[in-house]
């Protein structure tokens, strides 16, 4: 390349970026603090609170959600994004920006839970049996904030910015879904988030590294031969092969793993017999297993099916074991990248005061944003909502679980920002590799 070519290339690079540090007299830093002002204008709070209550009286479970759905792609329209539509059965991608490389994406949960509201309340559930218990309601209406402001500053976009309103993430697997159906083509990092009530509002936390477990379900059938209780030596017996299945199973985390290194099995379904004086032929046991390594996850699997299996033998029973439970696969650890968690604490530090940053320690519950960590570099962090003059929060899964929503103009903020700035940030623009480019836009 001659001397002439690389000036020209470098000036594509750096003249994008100074002059909009030259429009900015405070840096990049000044993005963060001008989107949480924004998001705080009363007319956009005052529409964000109305996307998410009539989002909450409709709840719909995962790959339902087309109600939910629709009233998304009525909103971007409104605003004037271009999306794709329908991505995994019900979701949306949209896309915000210049149309072109790097691409990064912002991802919010849209499924409810297949459970009765007792929250008593004018926007409670109208839908028997169906509520929003776990703030996917909040996350979708905090998405669609972020897309106004970034709409409404497209000065600051030096790239794309894909907008994933994501189906069944309630253990369905929709984000596996979304990346069969070709999602994450093109996309550099993705960001996540959720509510989170152990924290006041205005605070969030995280860490590096692994934030969430691994999460497997196993279900194995015991079977041996039944018969009177009365004459049990003429019978092989599947309860006591369960039973010892199950001790031993335990033994699986207090003897063989390193303490260091957390793990949970737990056996949470055990279903054999119907009468009080018959051995059954059969024993259904069923459970969890959890994780923070990929390869503590696996050794893991592989010894839930040895112990299964090989006491089973020992109980002169046989067994066959189940890792794909309802045809769900496991779900990954989620794991956030080390870059991105230092991105992190720079534009929430700007945002809200590096005090307001916290660490926190790694959950071992999980969440299908894994599926997106596990192909892309990815960050997941937990959006503090608690304040004590509005009353106690309950915990997500509980029919009296609430959202304060004074927490949403700071996720809306805060998607954007994180956003906006890895665009402007990481590097300059980069071709997508050849046949991969969003040929939609």
């Amino acid at each position: 390349m001659d001397f002439y070519r690389w000036v020209s290339l470098i000036l594509f690079i750096l003249v994008p970026i100074f002059s909009f540090s030259l429009s900015h007299p405070n840096g990049f830093s000044k993005i963060s603090s001008d989107y949480l002002s924004h998001a705080k204008k009363s007319e956009l709070v005052d529409w964000m609170v109305n996307i998410r209550r009539r989002i909450h009286e409709n709840p719909e479970l995962c790959f339902e959600e087309f109600e939910t759905s629709k009233l998304i792609r009525r909103e971007l329209d409104e605003m004037g994004v271009r999306y794709k539509y329908p991505v995994a059965i019900t979701g949306i991608v949209g896309f915000i920006g210049t149309g072109g490389p790097p691409f990064v994406a912002i991802r919010a949960d849209m499924d409810a839970l297949p459970m009765q509201e007792s929250v008593e309340w004018e926007h409670k559930s109208k839908v028997e049996g169906k509520m929003h218990a776990c703030g996917h309601d909040a996350h979708v209406t905090m998405l669609l904030g972020a897309a106004k402001i970034l709409q409404e500053h497209p000065e600051n976009l030096q790239g794309t910015v894909v907008l994933l309103f994501q189906p069944a993430e309630e253990g369905c697997g929709g984000a596996h879904r979304m990346i069969e159906d070709g999602v994450l083509e093109n996309i550099e990092a993705i960001f996540g988030l959720h509510v989170y009530l152990h924290s006041p509002i205005g605070v969030v936390s995280s860490r590096s590294g692994a934030i969430m477990a691994g999460c497997g379900l196993f279900e194995a059938v015991i079977s041996g031969k039944g018969g009177h209780a009365a004459v049990p030596q003429h019978t092989i017996d599947p309860i006591l092969a369960a039973s010892n299945i199950v001790v031993s199973l335990q033994h699986l985390v207090s003897r063989e793993a390193d303490p260091l290194d957390s793990q949970v099995v737990t056996v949470a379904k055990f279903q054999g017999g119907s009468t009080f004086n018959v051995i059954p032929d059969s024993v259904t046991i069923a459970g969890t297993f959890r994780a923070f390594s990929k390869e503590s996850f696996s050794q893991l699997r592989q010894r839930i099916e040895e112990v299964i299996v090989g006491q089973a033998a020992v109980q002169r029973c046989s067994a066959t074991v189940n890792f794909r439970v309802n045809g769900l696969p496991s779900f990954p650890v989620t794991l956030n990248n080390k870059d991105l968690h230092e991105h992190f604490r720079n534009v929430a530090g700007d945002m809200l005061g590096i005090k307001n940053v916290r660490e926190m320690q790694p959950m071992t519950g999980s969440e299908d944003f894994s599926f997106f960590t596990d192909v892309v570099p990815g960050y997941y962090f937990f959006l503090g909502m608690r304040n004590e003059s509005h009353g106690t929060l309950q915990i997500p899964h509980s029919p009296y679980f609430t959202v304060n929503e004074d927490v949403l103009p700071y996720g809306a903020a805060l998607y954007a920002s994180l956003a906006t700035r890895y665009l402007l940030e990481f590097h300059a623009p980069l071709l997508p590799p050849e046949g991969k480019a969003h040929d939609e836009l």
